[in-house]
């Protein structure tokens, strides 16, 4: 295995932030889609493990001129750094372990929004991701938890959440991402509780509630918050001259073709299996399904085609945290089955 330096020695690092604080590099954060800023030693984010910093060389001052051939400059962080941890030496290192099971859970990637030209995605600043508009609304995001509209920093006054954007679609991914649904309840309740004048809408095709309580939850976003529910698939998004964005869809209850104003509107992006799974099936051998997901036994869903190798969360199919946890959980009790049984019978 390859493992990258960090340029920070984790077993002195303390995370107090001090070499944060006199970094002067400052690039965008990718934990937060983007939208805020981070510096050249950082921590990925704050529940992060373990919990210490790390370079960016790519960014960092010193690494770039040294890579330049130019003499070292900056240096802040190792100045400040009372624990001695940082070390501008560190390289990368290759270990070799042996093992007697592995676990796939490379996770999951959105779809390019982007390439969904009808949304305007990339054109209309206030058309965000739901995972945007998830660091929008955390306290510890880019506006520490202050709902304000991209373009010009204001509270909007109506918000409009798209479902299955990339998602149902014979153009992207024909299957459901399961969790976008419930995703979106909550960040509406949320957006309710937090500013009761904005009203929000949730645009979809089918309200798949299909956990425990959710349907239940559901409702309450409903009764409670006032959550607006639309049956109906939004076909483009336009922009007037207010900057105010106009959707234009079919709703259909009422066999309508409509038009209505939001101030902004979130795309509850579809989700694809991570591309890490695709790179460990050409390595070790298992197969993946039409769609890219580790191919499984409908009666055995933790095991994969490879003897010795599981596999876990969205990695297998589409799921959220609860199952992922149990799956992730069974997964690791076969593993350690399966080192248990090769260590008896030899």
């Amino acid at each position: 295995m390859r493992k990258k330096a960090r340029y920070v020695d984790v077993t002195r690092c303390t995370a107090c932030g001090a070499c944060v604080e006199k970094c002067p590099t400052k690039v965008s954060s990718e934990f937060d889609m983007g939208l805020g800023k981070r510096k050249a030693i950082y921590m990925y984010f704050a529940q992060g493990i373990p919990a210490v910093m790390t370079i960016d060389a790519d960014k960092c001052i010193y690494h770039k001129r040294i890579r330049a051939g130019k003499k070292p400059a900056c240096q802040n962080c190792e100045k400040v750094c009372e624990a001695d941890a940082v070390d501008f030496d560190q390289k990368d290192e290759d270990i070799t372990i042996e093992v007697g099971g592995v676990i796939i859970a490379t996770g999951l990637e959105l779809v390019d929004v982007k390439s969904l030209g009808n949304y305007g995605y990339g054109r209309f600043k206030n058309v965000v991701t739901a995972l945007e508009y998830e660091r929008l609304m955390s306290a510890s995001g880019p506006t520490m938890g202050h709902l304000k509209r991209p373009a010009d920093g204001e509270l909007p006054k109506s918000v409009a959440f798209l479902q299955c954007v990339g998602s149902r679609d014979l153009r992207h991914n024909r299957y459901c991402s399961s969790v976008c649904c419930m995703h979106s309840i909550k960040e509406a309740i949320l957006t309710r509780d937090h500013y009761p004048d904005t009203r929000a809408a949730i645009f979809y095709m089918d309200l798949r509630a299909v956990g425990k309580w959710f349907h239940k939850y559901r409702r309450r976003g409903e009764e409670e918050y006032g959550i607006r529910y639309v049956k109906g698939r939004v076909s483009h998004i336009d922009e007037d001259e207010n900057g105010s964005l106009v959707l234009h869809y079919e709703e259909v209850t009422s066999d309508r073709i409509a038009r209505e104003k939001f101030e902004m509107v979130v795309l509850a992006t579809g989700l694809r299996p991570g591309r890490g799974a695709r790179e460990l099936s050409d390595i070790f051998g298992f197969e993946l399904d039409e769609y890219g997901f580790v191919r499984t036994d409908p009666l055995e869903p933790l095991d994969t085609t490879v003897e010795g190798i599981y596999v876990a969360g969205y990695a297998q199919s589409p799921k959220d945290i609860p199952e992922t946890v149990a799956q992730a959980s069974g997964a690791a009790q076969r593993a350690a089955g399966h080192v248990l049984g090769t260590a008896a019978a030899k």
